[in-house]
């Protein structure tokens, strides 16, 4: 199927308080954001007419704007509502939603502290990420040939534009050898996330999954981590080495687009999806979609092992 770009479409886009036609919604060449990457942005989904975590999502955007050093001009409920009227204005009730926040052209230095801030929210149609072959089998990744880099040296917590050029590079280079994803390590070495989900392995019915303080802490790791606790599963929240890969039975990556995907393969070690992740898979689908199962999406604690 052809890919049509994102520039060639129809459709209405929020832009700075106002409806735009699509093909209008454009930013000068030489804005701050193309130049130095001074952009954060979200990915949301609209499930039935609802936009899933809504409130969290926002709430994320202006705090990853507050750690690039800017202030959106918009409140949330502003964001929140131009989220929803966005979709609506494009007759959609199950889409894709991208706010992205950049700073403007009246400045292009490093310094940019003239700069105009802007904000943009398009909405498109978006298929399963990964066909149901591989969702049955499970995806395949590699190793990625960039590392995370710590939260000393980068804003990590931030979803900014400027932290997915190496996951760019890393996630075009596992196709080109034919795996779906790669996996991402951080500065220590240890299993950190793919280059667009988190991660989570499964060994003797518990989960474990990478402490989220050197990358992003997703909302759907969220809600997985606290779906999982809600069935009596326990979740061990840890520094993982690839060391251990061989010691886990199954597999599986969470985050907005990917939502829950088991995980066949990571390089040489194998995986085989089973009961606990397709449960999980299942429950998410029936959370996001407005029918959750008992107590899925409350806030609980994970249990929390020292590096």
């Amino acid at each position: 199927m052809a890919l049509v770009p994102f520039d060639d479409r129809d459709g209405w886009i929020w832009l700075d308080g106002a409806f735009v036609p699509w093909r209008d919604a454009k930013i000068h060449i030489l804005s701050h954001a193309v130049h130095y990457g001074s952009a954060v942005f979200e990915g949301e989904r609209m499930y039935n007419g609802r936009i899933f975590a809504l409130e969290e999502h926002t709430e994320r955007l202006i705090n990853s704007a507050a750690l690039l050093d800017f202030t959106i001009p918009f409140d949330g409920d502003a964001i929140n509502a131009a989220s929803i009227a966005t979709c609506v204005k494009n007759g959609f009730t199950d889409c894709y939603v991208r706010p992205i926040a950049w700073r403007g052209a009246e400045q292009l230095s490093v310094s940019a502290r003239e700069t105009k801030i802007h904000l943009a929210i398009a909405v498109w149609d978006w298929p399963k990420y990964f066909d149901e072959e591989k969702f049955a089998r499970g995806i395949r990744l590699c190793w990625a040939k960039y590392r995370r880099p710590p939260a000393n040296s980068a804003p990590t917590a931030a979803k900014a534009v400027g932290l997915y050029m190496i996951c760019t590079v890393s996630k075009n280079a596992a196709e080109r050898d034919g795996y779906e994803d790669a996996l991402m390590l951080d500065t220590e070495g240890n299993i950190a996330e793919t280059t667009g989900a988190n991660i989570f392995f499964i060994r003797d019915g518990v989960l474990h999954t990478p402490i989220a303080d050197r990358f992003l802490d997703g909302i759907t790791r969220r809600t997985i981590i606290a779906m999982a606790r809600a069935r009596g599963l326990e979740v061990i929240d840890r520094r993982i080495s690839p060391l251990e890969l061989d010691t886990f039975s199954e597999c599986f990556v969470v985050g907005t687009a990917a939502e829950v995907t088991p995980v066949g393969e990571i390089a040489e070690h194998r995986f085989t999806p089973g009961p606990i992740t397709f449960g999980l898979a299942d429950g998410y689908a029936a959370l996001v979609r407005g029918e959750p199962p008992a107590k899925a999406h409350q806030t609980i604690r994970t249990v929390t092992v020292s590096a």
